[in-house]
Parts: structure tokens; C-alpha cells; sequence
């Protein structure tokens, strides 16, 4: 019996702690049913009745704080009785309100103060009920979209803490942002605190994703908070896949109380270099913030609940496009628009399987090829956990490091020539179909449909272009401005780097059968021994993973 080879898998890039943070299920017994319709007849109507009160209260004392103020663009803090009536009466307003809704708070720690720790840092963020700290830490400043400031009561509330905007259609605005957190960050205490959610998105406060570096770049020292919903039923968390905005309020309204704790934790002062490198000042924040919650941390951020939306739209489950988008992106070089163009490559192969993971059926019939130990040997390769399905993460690792890079110059002519039986330049149908079922060891193999998607002109013949020395951006260039005699003149090289699973797939081939010669069992020791690819080929399977932080 062949021993089983054993690939190398780095530790960085396996599965993270929690595979989902995005997800929230909440499951009402009976009983729960029940007690949510004995309280609400009774709390729901009067909560109402005392929040809109409160509110309309707010509302006025809003308005008088930003009376004849610009709408976006405050240049100077406020003074005197503004900044009396907002750092006091609308704090109190802010509690009563809360306190409408049932919220029992409890803060542990001191706040620091503006010279202290001009920016706070809240997390894990988890809901919109998470503005509670903006009222228990005295009305800091915030960063916020510019459109919210046109949203009727809530755009007035917003104005009265003179928030950082941010415009989607300003080509500047991330620039000015960035300048505006800055200068206030160094003001000295002359602007109240900034207060931001790093992880920019809502999560099920499972772990900590990653910290997005804008709170970190001014490099000055940042006081964390943790809030925590202690309750034994959530009926708090809003992320993106749960209860609606409208069924979390309804539940919350029904509650006899929700417990909500606020911790301030020590202020972080930055070293030198976490002052010149703000990502990793936040990663020292983020790290802090977890030990102190006890929960594990991971590299998810807002692209991945992006690709969860794109991975919905081609009828994958949404959970299809979770990868850890920060440390796939930095780690594989990739952007969000190559990684969207993976999705769609992923769920061309993956729409026919239950759950958005393909199976080693599935990637063969994708392939045009039958279930052969070659075939299983590249899919144990992309196979990272070894449960016998591909998830779209080990899809787009796989076909990064491990088909690209194989997708040489080199490695095609390799495969060209194998073919190429009588070098005449070209390959037949009988010299396609001959090799494959030989090393496929299918005696009855049909290739006609793969042959045929290479032999773009029909005549019968495969082509290559005389081995002219290509490179990949030479033949994209080619491809799209001159496909025409592209396709005529290079059938093989075109179709090989469109296709970049078959190279990995010819390199693992030759890699095989070099091992089952080494066991003394292998098929076709002559021609495999005398074949040649890239040390860099040869080596691959066994450094595939050695790819530095």
C-alpha cells in the first residue's frame, strides 16, 4: 500500500478561531415567548410614551446647541453654554433616554481625559444600542457619515457632538478625515475626545476583527473601552446575518431589563514604533481589548462582509465568502476586485454543491477530467483541513500559490512537448487523447470536449506559436487587443493561462509519479525522469506555504 504524502500547511493561514462573527441566531422557547408578550402589553406602550417624550426634549436642546453652526465643517469646539448644555443636559437626556428602553448600565474603570487619551476606542462593537457609550463617556465626538447629519431628530443629535464627516462622493474626503482626527487628536484637550469603533462593522462579539488604523494614525494615546450585553437572552446584536433592526427593538422594549457593563481600561500610550506604524498600534490595542474580554481575535473585516454579499447575489450561502480578508489580502497580494473575480470563478464550480464547498466530483467534472490519483493528489493540495471539500478560502489559496506560480513559460512548453508525440509543433486529437489516457490510466477516457475548448479555430490541431519566448503580461496584453490571431497562433499557450489549475495540475502530475518511482511503482518512470520543470516547480508542494507574515 503507497504511503500518503503529507503536505506542509502554515499555521497563519488556517482556519481562524471563529469561522463566523457575522452571524446571529436567536431561539425563543415558549416561555420566552410568553414572558416578551406579558411585559410588552404593559412596558411597550408606556417605554413609548416616556422615550418619545424624552426625545422631543433632546431634540429641542439639540437644536439649540447647533443654532446658526455650519451643517458640516465646525472649525472651532464649543464654548460656554453649548458646551455646558451638551456635555450636561443632553447626557442626562441620553441616559433617561436609555433608561426608557430598559437599559440597566454599569461602568467599571475612569475615563480618562481629553489631554489623557484623546481618542477612545470602543469595542467589540455589536449594535446600534452601542451609542449608549457615547452618553456614558460625556458626549465625545464621532466619526460619521455626512448623510446622517440630513436624518430628521437623529441628524440634530448628531450635530450637537460636532462629529468628523465623512462624504462617499468627495474624492478627498478619506484624506480629510484622516487630517481632521489628526489635528484634533493634538489639540491639547481644546477638542473633547473622538470616540470610534475600530472594527467599522457589527459583529456577534464572539472575537475582535481587525481594527481599522484610522483612530491609530495620529499616534497619540488611546483609552480602550469594552462593552459588554450580559443578558441571558440577546435580543442586542445586529450584525448582518439576524434579527432585523425592527425585531431587536420590539424584543429589547419587552425585556423587564437590559444589562449593559462599560469597562474604561487603562489609556495606551504608543512606543516608537507603534507611533510610526499605526497598524501595528492597533493590532497592541486589539490584542489588549481581547485578553481583557477573553476572546480570540481574527483577521475578518468589512471587505469579507462585501464578498458575503457578492457570495449571496451568485446564489452561494453568504457564509461562502468569509476568508479573513485582511490577512489573505496582505498575505497573497490580492485586492478585493481580484478576490470578487474568484468568487464568481468559485461559484461557477461550486453552484451545484450544498453548502458552497466542492467536492472532489465536482472539481473533476470542472476540470473536464475523471476522478484519477493525480487529480485527487491536487485536490488533497488545495484540501487544506483535509475534510474532503474545497470552501472558497482554500480555493482562492490554491489557486495563489499554488497554480499561478506554477503557470510558468517553462512548465507549458514542458506540457507542450509531452504531447507533441511526433514534434511536428502541433498536437492532434489522437495524441491529446493518447497521453491523457495513459496517465490517467482511463483506457475509455472521452477528451473530445477539453480538446475542443482548446482548438479554438476547430481545425483539428493544437498550436503553440514555435515556443516564442511569452510572458503572462505579454499574452493578457495580446489577448485583448489582437485575440483573434492570439487564439490562431498560441491555442495552447492561451488556453493555459486562462487556465492556471491544469499547470498545477501537470506539475503535481510529474511530481507524483517522480514519488511512486522513488516507492518503485510508478507508470512511465522513462518519460517522467527525462522530463523537466522549474526547481521551483519541484520544490513547490513542499514550500507552497512558506510565504513570510
Amino acid at each position: 500500500m503507497p504511503l500518503k504524502r503529507v503536505f506542509p500547511r502554515q499555521e497563519s493561514l488556517l482556519l481562524p478561531a471563529v469561522v463566523n462573527p457575522f452571524r446571529v441566531d436567536i431561539k425563543l422557547t415558549k416561555c420566552d415567548k410568553v414572558k416578551c408578550f406579558l411585559l410588552g402589553i404593559i412596558l411597550v406602550p408606556l417605554r413609548a410614551i416616556f422615550l418619545f417624550l424624552v426625545l422631543m426634549a433632546a431634540w429641542l436642546v439639540s437644536s439649540l446647541i447647533t443654532f446658526k453652526r455650519p451643517l458640516i465643517g465646525e472649525v472651532e469646539p464649543f464654548t460656554g453654554w453649548r458646551s455646558l448644555l451638551c456635555r450636561r443636559v443632553m447626557v442626562v437626556l441620553g441616559r433617561l433616554c436609555f433608561f426608557a428602553m430598559g437599559f440597566h448600565v454599569t461602568v467599571k474603570g475612569k475615563r480618562a481625559t481629553s489631554r489623557e487619551a484623546p481618542i477612545l476606542v470602543v469595542a467589540p462593537h455589536s449594535s446600534f444600542f452601542d451609542s449608549i457609550t457615547c452618553i456614558v463617556s460625556g458626549m465625545p465626538s464621532v466619526v460619521s457619515r455626512a448623510e446622517n447629519l440630513l436624518v430628521p431628530m437623529f441628524g440634530r443629535f448628531l450635530r450637537s457632538v460636532q462629529p468628523v464627516t465623512v462624504s462617499r462622493e468627495d474624492p478627498d474626503s478619506r484624506k480629510n478625515t484622516i487630517m481632521a482626527i489628526n489635528n484634533r487628536a493634538k489639540s491639547e484637550g481644546l477638542w473633547p475626545q473622538l470616540l470610534i469603533f475600530p472594527e467599522g462593522t457589527c459583529t456577534n462579539r464572539s472575537c475582535l476583527i481587525t481594527f481599522k488604523p484610522g483612530a491609530f494614525l495620529p499616534g497619540v494615546p488611546v483609552q480602550p473601552v469594552l462593552i459588554k450585553y450580559p443578558n441571558k437572552l440577546d435580543t442586542v446584536t445586529w450584525t448582518w446575518q439576524g434579527p432585523t433592526f425592527r425585531n431587536l427593538v420590539a424584543l429589547t422594549l419587552c425585556q423587564l431589563y437590559t444589562p449593559v457593563q462599560i469597562e474604561f481600561l487603562p489609556p495606551h500610550i504608543p512606543n516608537e514604533e507603534e507611533k510610526s506604524d499605526a497598524i501595528k498600534f492597533a493590532q497592541s490595542v486589539r490584542t489588549q481589548m481581547a485578553e481583557a474580554l477573553g476572546v480570540p481575535v481574527t483577521d475578518h473585516t468589512f471587505e469579507d462582509c462585501r464578498l458575503m454579499i457578492s457570495a449571496g447575489q451568485l446564489t452561494l450561502p453568504m457564509e461562502a465568502g468569509l476568508v479573513e480578508f485582511t490577512k489573505i489580502s496582505r498575505k497573497l497580494n490580492l485586492k478585493w476586485d481580484n478576490m470578487r473575480k474568484e468568487l464568481e470563478n468559485f461559484a461557477a464550480i461550486a453552484q451545484s454543491c450544498k453548502g458552497g464547498r466542492i467536492r472532489i466530483e465536482e472539481f473533476a467534472s470542472f476540470l473536464k477530467l475523471p476522478v484519477s490519483p493525480v487529480l485527487q493528489e491536487l485536490f488533497h493540495l488545495f484540501d487544506r483541513n483535509g475534510d474532503g471539500t474545497v470552501d472558497f478560502r482554500e480555493y482562492v489559496i490554491g489557486m495563489t500559490v499554488l497554480c499561478r506560480p506554477a503557470n510558468t513559460e517553462e512548465v507549458i512548453q514542458t506540457a507542450f512537448k509531452l504531447f507533441d508525440i511526433d514534434e511536428d509543433n502541433s498536437i492532434t486529437r489522437d495524441e491529446f487523447t493518447s497521453l491523457l489516457r495513459t496517465t490517467l490510466g482511463v483506457c475509455d477516457l472521452d477528451v473530445n470536449q477539453l480538446f475542443d475548448e482548446i482548438d479554438i479555430d476547430g481545425s483539428g490541431h493544437i498550436t503553440y506559436g514555435k515556443y516564442t519566448v511569452y510572458t503572462e503580461q505579454k499574452a493578457v496584453i495580446d489577448l485583448c487587443f489582437f485575440p483573434d490571431v492570439f487564439h490562431l497562433l498560441d491555442e495552447f499557450l492561451s488556453f493555459a493561462y486562462t487556465h492556471p489549475e491544469y499547470a498545477k495540475l501537470f506539475t503535481t502530475y510529474i511530481e507524483f509519479q517522480r514519488y511512486q518511482c522513488f516507492l518503485g511503482e510508478g507508470p512511465l518512470t522513462d518519460l517522467i525522469c527525462s522530463s523537466t520543470i522549474p526547481p521551483s516547480e519541484q520544490q513547490e508542494d513542499g514550500n507552497l506555504d512558506k510565504k513570510d507574515d
